[in-house]
Formats: C-alpha cells, structure tokens, sequence
C-alpha cells in the first residue's frame, strides 16, 4: 500500500508542468511632471527555465507596453514588440536604451518616493501564461539605472 502511494505521488509530481521561476531585481519607473501622459518602467528580469515575457499591465496606465530601443544609422529609434525572451537562466535587462516598457496614458503624475504596481505576464515552455505582480519605485526624473543594456533584436 505504502508503495503504491508513492508511485500515486510521483505520478502527480511529474504530470505537474514544470512552471517558470521568474524573478525580478532593481525595478524602477520614471518619475513625471504633471501633465506628462507617459513614462518608462526598468528592471531586471530572470527565469529558471525557458520562457517569454509577453504582456504587461498596471492600474496607473490606460496602455502598458513592452518596447525596443535600437540604432537605425545614427538615430535611435523605438519600437513597440509583441514579447521579449527570457533564456532560462540568464538575466534580461529592461534598460535606457534597450528593451523597456512603457506606461502609456498614466492615469495621474507618478512621483519620487512612491510605489507602482505592473504586473508582468509570462509564458514558459508550456504556453500557460503565468503572471507576476512587482512593485516598482519610482525614482526621480534624472535617475540613471546601473545596470547596462541587455541583448537586442537583429
């Protein structure tokens, strides 16, 4: 009897799908001034297993998006893209000048000291979408990120 719970056990355990552990360090979002209707959110994300990054969303904005920055000659240019991959393992920073999100349509002046909700929406190996809720300070408006660019689309 006892082994036949065991193998009822593991069964399970296996059929469980593997879901992605995805992690989330130095967030932070671009203070505004008041009339400003958009702003730009940063941060490093991370996953234990292959997975991709394709939504975001937050009460403080009518539209969140996940955007590229990228040199076409000698203009920068940005450019919204439908998701961003999360290789498992390694970081992916969400940077000035790189893959970023922007809040779009903010609902009021977001402000130095204060905390944000966005809420990241992730897909692993198995197509469910999982979600993750960050709560992201808001720095001020000269705030430079001390991480560096992460890897761009060719």
């Amino acid at each position: 009897m006892h082994k036949k719970l065991l193998a009822i056990i593991a069964s399970l355990a296996l059929a469980a799908p593997a879901l992605a552990e995805v992690s989330v360090t130095a967030p932070w979002v671009r203070a505004t001034v008041p009339a400003q209707k958009s702003t730009g959110a940063f941060m490093r994300v991370q996953s234990s297993t292959p997975a991709r990054l394709v939504g975001v969303s937050s009460p403080v904005a009518a539209s969140v998006q996940l955007h590229a920055m990228q040199m076409q000659g000698d203009m920068m240019q940005m450019r919204q893209v439908d998701g961003i991959d999360l290789p498992a393992g390694q970081g992916v920073n969400l940077a000035n000048g790189s893959y970023h999100i922007m809040l779009v349509g903010l609902k009021r002046q977001l402000k130095e000291g204060e905390a944000v909700e966005i809420t990241l929406q992730i897909k692993g190996k198995d197509r469910k979408p999982e979600s993750l809720t960050v709560k992201v300070p808001v720095k001020p408006l000269g705030f430079v990120s001390p991480t560096a660019p992460g890897p761009m689309p060719h």
